[in-house]
């Protein structure tokens, strides 16, 4: 069975990666869509008894496919001898921030005073790496208005089907499905996370604890709109970058519409707090890039949406029942079982709380997250070195201990040392200015810039690039719009080559 699974996979990843370098586009259309629906289809593929070396040989479709187009692009370079784009400030910044990756990538562990395996490190560089690769992808695509209708078009399609398959999944499908449909076991037995959500046995595995939201005590927990992503926050980002791009660059129509509602609604069932107002931050970047006061007021509204949604959405969303294992984990009751790691005997839930106050466990996590990691970036500014943070280091089992987590910027610091920091800090900054400037005369470019400064601010609190929608998608769409104009455009649209300006 195995011959047959792979000599599928290689007959559609040499179809897709001959259409990739025929035309190099053509892998943003593959990422947009392929990287919405990875995860349900490698969690189906799991449960389905595709394992192993088989299962991780198909997952890396995306880095074979961008390895693809930055093969063609580099072989046309070579051969026209002259680079597809005029280097500026964001370019540089990008390579310097890749080549200490590579750099700590190869200093041992022991002298940073990191603990991560070769392999945990060789997850961590692709990890820090490829929203570099795919924005360099980006720099060297020249995008026909053809190409910037068809990516507004698909980017908003996808939002829209992702989001009504996750609404109806939410009231049509029992958690109890989730719990033995094989996701479990793909996240922690194939990838190696210890989530420890609802679950079958959450002393051992469970689903990922954001999988719901926990209202406190034994109270039915709130069901979050997961959708193809298996996760409320990857869906998030896909609808807040959606919602942005379509609403500056496609022009208003019944299906606009229709799809950007959907989205809409999409994005408030996923509950995520901090992907609303990323929303209205980028409404406020789109405002003054478009010098159009009325996206001020729109934000004004988003963030009023946040705060009431956070009140009502617990009185009306979808629930789901804890199961009996789930309560004793909760509750370390010692006739259950042993007490979880991390926890003492006796511990119980923080109750008495609502979802915009101080002491919800959510928000409170995020924000000691957040201050712990910056005092270890400052403690230790030199770095722990690749691996020793985030997602990367939780899926080792508890053999690399954790030292920062969530947001990207701590995360890098802790990591790549303060200059790693800095350097992806700075590269982002410029990145939002570049995308700015091209906004003033293209519509698309003032859209991704508004998408990109949601993504930013939604890095101060998670692991945006963990996401590989985020880090193909919107780096590498990034790259494509930085800095063009208008007269490129049309330059494009003859079919002329074009050097983005400076």
């Amino acid at each position: 069975m195995t011959v047959v699974e792979l000599g599928l996979y290689a007959l559609l990843l040499a179809v897709a990666a001959v259409v990739v370098w025929r035309r190099p586009v053509a892998a943003l259309y593959l990422f947009l869509v392929g990287l919405a629906v990875h995860n349900a289809v490698m969690a189906a593929l799991y449960a389905a008894g595709v394992r192993g070396a088989t299962l991780t040989a198909i997952t890396a479709w995306k880095e074979i496919l961008l390895a693809v187009a930055l093969l063609h692009v580099l072989l046309e370079a070579l051969r026209e001898r002259r680079l597809p784009f005029r280097p500026w400030l964001g370019d540089w910044l990008a390579l310097a921030f890749a080549v200490l990756a590579v750099v700590y990538a190869l200093i041992p562990q022991s002298a940073l005073g990191g603990h991560a395996s070769t392999h945990t490190v060789a997850l961590a560089l692709r990890h820090d790496v490829v929203p570099v690769a795919a924005y360099f992808l980006g720099r060297s695509l020249l995008l026909r208005r053809a190409d910037l209708r068809g990516l507004a078009w698909t980017l908003l399609g996808v939002a829209g089907f992702a989001a009504v398959l996750g609404l109806v999944d939410v009231y049509a499908v029992s958690i109890g499905w989730w719990r033995t449909n094989g996701v479990v076991d793909y996240f922690h037995k194939h990838l190696g996370y210890a989530y420890h959500g609802t679950g079958v046995n959450p002393y051992v595995a469970g689903l990922p604890e954001n999988f719901i939201y926990n209202v406190g005590g034994d109270k039915p927990f709130l069901r979050r709109l997961v959708s193809t992503f298996l996760s409320p926050l990857g869906s998030s980002y896909l609808f807040v970058v959606a919602l942005l791009v379509a609403g500056a660059a496609l022009r208003r129509s019944f299906g606009v519409v229709v799809l950007s509602v959907v989205a809409a609604a999409g994005l408030l069932w996923t509950f995520s707090r901090a992907s609303l107002i990323a929303l209205a931050a980028g409404l406020v970047v789109l405002a003054a890039v478009r010098r159009r006061p009325v996206g001020l007021v729109a934000a004004l509204l988003t963030i009023a949406v946040a705060f009431g949604w956070a009140h009502l959405f617990p009185k009306i969303g979808p629930t789901g029942t804890w199961t009996k294992a789930d309560r004793c984990y909760q509750h370390d009751r010692k006739p259950c079982g042993l007490v979880p790691v991390g926890r003492t005997a006796g511990q119980t839930q923080v109750s008495g709380f609502t979802p915009t106050s101080a002491n919800e466990p959510s928000l409170h996590s995020h924000w000691v997250s957040l201050r712990e990691g910056a005092r270890t970036m400052i403690d230790h500014p030199q770095g722990y070195g690749l691996g020793n943070v985030g997602q990367t280091a939780s899926r080792t089992g508890g053999a690399t201990p954790v030292k920062a987590g969530e947001s990207n910027y701590t995360e890098l610091g802790v990591e790549l040392g303060v200059l790693g920091a800095v350097l992806w800090t700075v590269w982002g900054l410029a990145l939002l200015t570049g995308l700015a400037r091209a906004g003033r005369d293209e519509r698309w470019a003032a859209g991704l810039a508004a998408a990109f400064a949601a993504v930013l601010v939604l890095a101060i609190q998670t692991d945006v690039i963990g996401d590989p929608w985020v880090a193909y998608c919107v780096w590498g769409l990034a790259g494509a719009l930085v800095l063009r104009t208008r007269s490129e455009e049309r330059l494009a649209g003859t079919g002329s080559r074009a050097v983005p300006s400076t």
